[in-house]
């Protein structure tokens, strides 16, 4: 089992499978003329590492639901959804504090945008919407790339509007770290 990974149900932590498939390190390194770091990543792709099966939240969830959600699991920002999958936006710690603690944000915080937030009542109200996401047929290399450049950790994976995945830094390192040889 060798340089073959298992999926867990925790975005960004590893014991082995990239989404339930087996993804054979072992034929990356040893095929002819894929001895470069560059040329091994870009045949790997987004939807060979991603998560399935994030955690969502829908956009018509209550506020208190979404709390719930951010006090029951572990991650830092949750995909929002309709209810037949088309991706809405994300919610982040970065919110969830702020609607908590609306009292203590600094004063230079304290914009209309952020006055509608804390008198939302759904998570389409207090949701970061349009965020730049990434298609699974995106490689390897070039995720790492954005990742790198724009310091973004994670992103989602959207294709035809529909939320498919997830994918984060811890992600995207252990699977180059394996493939380096």
């Amino acid at each position: 089992m060798d340089n073959v990974f298992v999926e867990k149900e925790i975005y960004c932590h590893w014991i082995g499978v990239f989404s339930g498939r087996e993804l054979d390190m072992n034929r990356l390194s040893t095929e002819e003329g894929y001895s470069d770091l560059d040329e091994k990543c870009s045949r790997i792709f987004v939807k060979d590492i991603m998560r399935t099966r994030p955690v969502t939240i829908k956009g018509d969830d209550s506020v208190e639901r979404v709390l719930e959600v951010f006090n029951e699991n572990e991650f830092h920002t949750y995909p929002v959804v309709e209810d037949n999958g088309d991706f809405l936006g994300i919610i982040d710690q970065n919110i969830i504090l702020q609607l908590l603690l609306t009292h203590r944000v600094s004063r230079l915080d304290h914009t209309h945008l952020m006055a509608v937030k804390s008198l939302s009542e759904f998570a389409r109200g207090i949701m970061i919407p349009h965020p730049v996401t990434i298609p699974p047929e995106m490689d390897l290399c070039e995720v790492a790339e954005i990742m790198i450049k724009h310091k973004v950790d994670r992103f989602c994976v959207v294709d035809n509007d529909k939320l498919v995945g997830i994918i984060c830094k811890p992600d995207v390192i252990k699977a180059i770290y394996s493939i380096r040889g």
